[in-house]
């Protein structure tokens, strides 16, 4: 059966209406999130390899991601978010076989690797169908006055379940190997796809001709760009925040981190109307501020205490800036090229992320100084960032019919 969402939506119902779409988004950044802290422990010290195949195999799933969001988006289009997001975690459970099928042949270091770098490529594509299609889902599931909520509680999803499986891998590995991570990764899809069988699958928008990828990348590159920006100084935390606060001997480390991913989570939560209801451009012009702020707290910070609530205004302003200009990037584009905006759009703003390993080599070698000039340049980089907020706003209601 199929459900057409209606303009008379209320909103205290969008999130009972995205809670099989963020299911499918948790089950599917727990299983991702679950292997990153544990994948260089097992390359190194089980299969016996080095930092640069270490790099190889955790980079994997990131190029594969980032080449396959226009694909999942353009499938997300055509063949509805539902089936989009079905396919990723299909393809996950794939990837969690191939954790399995290395894991039975450590002896051979090389084939073992070699599975474990495709299972990696696997993943990543699984990454872009859930996250692309679960955000085309959302947005066709409710009107398109939600759509800031939308990519808002969606990525609040995606970013408490990296946040939080971390731990939950490292846990498992270390009592029962890599081979609890292959089973997580291969059950936890699995049992998230059965759930969602009877979920709303809204009818498919078709289209009168084949989507323009020119047209529709000019509509969002900007809104990318700027999202991109944004995410350099969320990077930032999650690659030197804990260096910071061991240079300085503030304890526990990782305060920094969870103070930014607290703030972030209860606002997206309590205000993640607001680019809806005032335009995603205003919002997030004044939201990346907040956001320069908190960094330049933390740079200025001589205590845990400062440099925490520092962390924390950062998580406030970093909140609504991508959802704030997600809502600008689907605005510009016509209904049924969403899915193909959302994965251009992620995937431009995903590109910081790329830089996030090579950041910690470099913070690992950084001075404590080095760390603090550091946290104030990229408050000026997200300063100067605004002009993008600026070139956006739209007059209300404008879309884009190329």
């Amino acid at each position: 059966m199929t459900h057409l969402p209606t303009s008379s939506t209320p909103s205290r119902s969008v999130a009972v209406t995205l809670l099989p779409t963020m299911a499918a988004v948790l089950a599917g950044f727990v299983v991702i999130g679950a292997a990153l802290p544990v994948l260089p422990l097992h390359v190194s010290h089980n299969l016996g390899f080095g930092s640069a195949v270490v790099g190889m195999v955790a980079g994997a799933q990131f190029a594969a991601s980032l080449v396959s969001r226009v694909w999942s988006g353009s499938f997300a289009d055509g063949n509805g978010g539902k089936r989009a997001v079905l396919v990723g975690l299909v393809t996950a459970a794939a990837a969690g076989l191939l954790y399995l099928l290395s894991v039975a042949v450590t002896r051979s270091p090389v084939l073992s690797v070699s599975i474990l770098l495709v299972g990696r490529a696997v993943l990543g594509g699984a990454e872009s169908f859930i996250i692309t299609g679960g955000v085309a889902w959302g947005l066709a599931l409710v009107d398109a006055g939600h759509s800031g909520k939308v990519i808002a509680w969606v990525g609040t999803a995606m970013f408490a379940a990296l946040a939080f499986s971390g731990a939950f891998g490292t846990m498992l590995f270390t009592a029962y190997g890599f081979a609890a991570i292959g089973l997580l990764t291969t059950l936890l899809p699995l049992l998230v796809l059965g759930s969602l069988m009877r979920a709303p699958n809204p009818r498919i928008q078709l289209r009168q001709r084949k989507s323009d990828l020119r047209a529709v990348f000019d509509a969002v590159w900007l809104p990318g760009l700027g999202a991109a920006l944004a995410s350099v100084g969320y990077c930032s935390i999650l690659a030197f925040s804990s260096l910071l606060y061991a240079d300085n001997h503030w304890r526990p480390v990782w305060v920094g981190f969870t103070a930014f991913g607290a703030a972030l989570i209860v606002a997206r939560v309590v205000c993640g109307h607001l680019p809806d209801r005032y335009g995603g451009a205003k919002i997030a012009l004044l939201f990346v501020l907040v956001q320069s702020a908190g960094l330049l707290l933390i740079g200025l910070a001589h205590s845990s205490v400062l440099a925490s609530f520092g962390a924390a205004l950062a998580g406030l302003g970093y909140s609504l800036v991508y959802p704030g200009l997600g809502a600008e990037a689907v605005g510009g584009t016509l209904p049924q090229n969403r899915g193909l905006a959302m994965g251009i759009y992620t995937g431009l703003s995903g590109c910081s992320d790329g830089s996030r390993k090579p950041s910690i080599g470099v913070g690992c070698r950084s001075s404590r100084f080095e760390r603090r000039v550091l946290y104030q340049r990229r408050c000026h980089l997200l300063y100067n960032r605004h002009c993008f907020a600026f070139s956006l706003q739209r007059p209300s209601g404008h879309q884009a019919h190329g």
